[in-house]
């Protein structure tokens, strides 16, 4: 079965769902040789290379794989093809930087960030990002404007910030980036974090790296963050470099990752310059900014699934599920009722496809076509099963043609929807229960 895709899904879908499939070749194999092992090594090679990631860390990678898993003692108790995936899954984490890396933020202090970045790279939808992230999780932030350069900066960040109710200073006749930002500082003192948008810069404009140097030494930010294009590819280590040089980065965030095909290219170089990657931009919308765990995201990309981040979701969503119920659900054994719940949230949790990505196993087993029904039934789905009694909730085998119609005829629907809803909702329950006794064993321990 292929991978989920289309423009909603995570840019290293492709990615992911090959070096997928060329784990499941090891599950598969009667034992793990010689050749099963540089069969393994020729297919994450392809994918990496596809990703755009550099040539030279492809082949340092995959040489470390296949000498440990051809030379390393497998630990007591291990089957050996655990131990193949186990190496894999650790050093691509390695590739990417082992660790998350929190902002540099002191509870009880106010806290400047000083976003920085070339024109284009996303760094004012960023700003907000950033921004609604931090609010979610309990921060007083506000937000200064001090892009004098760009016609239209300032009225884009406003548009953005009253989306999400945070304040905003800016000066539309200001041509002065450090008074503006001194400015902002002041008015917004009693603030737990500040995010000041900076100038978009390339990094060969010496007039604007050097006011970049200048606005870092005046405002004294806490954390220095490079916004990158994750669609440039191996080309984001270039930039990294260069804006390093001119003022010592804290972090970086890569952007755009929702629809290039060179996102593999973008993260492994970043992560090559020793800059941490601390958050990663996976859509267009104002929630959609996650913070970047290198060992949760290569689960997810290998599909061993990202249990954490999901009941994370969940919570964000204010989805009144106890964990055990959400574990239960993600397990296969879940009625209508728990099906209609999770779809009241589904909206706020963001778009399905991305939420199977992190139950594990699942993510490139679901076939495109359901994923893409799912997406496109979500709404009406809900009006169906909101029509139904709880008794046809709890068990959906007592819904027979008379009760179809009576459904149908409440919901505003007709028949044939109400029994794709059902259809689709016994496939998935089917899938879910035939993954439990999946072969991936390694995975499920995670």
């Amino acid at each position: 079965m292929s991978a989920p895709s289309g423009e909603k899904d995570l840019a290293l879908d492709k990615l992911g769902s090959s070096l997928y499939e060329s784990l499941k070749k090891i599950f598969s194999a009667s034992t793990v040789d010689e050749s099963i092992v540089k069969e393994l090594i020729r297919d994450i090679q392809r994918a990496l290379l596809q990703a755009d990631v550099n040539v030279r860390l492809v082949f340092d990678l995959s040489k470390r794989i296949e000498e440990r898993i051809l030379k390393e003692k497998v630990p007591s108790g291990i089957p050996r093809k655990e131990h193949a995936v186990k190496v894999v899954y650790e050093e691509i984490v390695r590739l990417l930087g082992e660790k998350a890396a929190p902002l540099n933020i002191t509870p009880g202090k106010r806290s400047i960030l000083m976003l920085v970045g070339i024109q284009g790279s996303g760094k004012t939808t960023t700003a907000a990002k950033l921004a609604r992230y931090l609010q979610k999780r309990g921060f007083k932030v506000a937000l200064i404007c001090a892009d004098t350069f760009r016609a239209g900066a300032l009225a884009q960040l406003s548009q953005l910030a009253a989306q999400i109710n945070v304040p905003i200073y800016g000066d539309e006749k200001g041509k002065n980036s450090i008074k503006v930002a001194l400015d902002g500082l002041k008015k917004f003192e009693n603030y737990d974090v500040v995010i000041i948008d900076t100038a978009g810069r390339h990094k060969d404009e010496k007039s604007l790296i050097d006011e970049m140097k200048m606005l870092q030494e005046a405002i004294k930010p806490d954390e220095v963050i490079l916004v990158i294009d994750g669609t440039i590819g191996q080309q984001a280590a270039v930039q990294a470099k260069a804006f390093h040089e001119a003022t010592p980065l804290g972090s970086i965030i890569v952007t755009k990752l929702d629809g290039s095909a060179r996102g593999g290219g973008a993260l492994s170089a970043v992560a090559a310059t020793g800059v941490p990657i601390k958050f990663i931009g996976t859509g267009e919308k104002i929630d959609d900014l996650e913070a970047f765990d290198p060992p949760r995201f290569v689960g997810r990309l290998l599909g061993m699934g990202d249990l954490k981040t999901l009941i994370e979701r969940v919570k964000e969503a204010e989805m009144k599920v106890p964990e055990e119920r959400v574990k239960a659900i993600l397990s296969g054994r879940f009625t209508l009722l728990d099906m209609y719940e999770q779809l009241e949230a589904m909206k706020s949790m963001g778009p399905f496809s991305r939420i199977l990505k992190m139950i594990p196993g699942l993510g490139y087993e679901i076939p495109d076509e359901l994923v893409s029904v799912a997406e496109d039934r979500l709404e009406k789905w809900r009006v169906i099963i909101q029509s139904m009694t709880p008794e046809e909730r709890e068990d959906p085998r007592i819904i027979n043609a008379s009760r179809i119609r009576r459904i149908a005829r409440g919901s505003g629907t007709n028949e044939k929807d109400v029994k794709e809803l059902l259809k689709h909702y016994m496939l998935m329950r089917k899938m879910m229960k035939a993954l439990r006794r999946k072969r991936f064993p390694f995975f499920a321990r995670r």
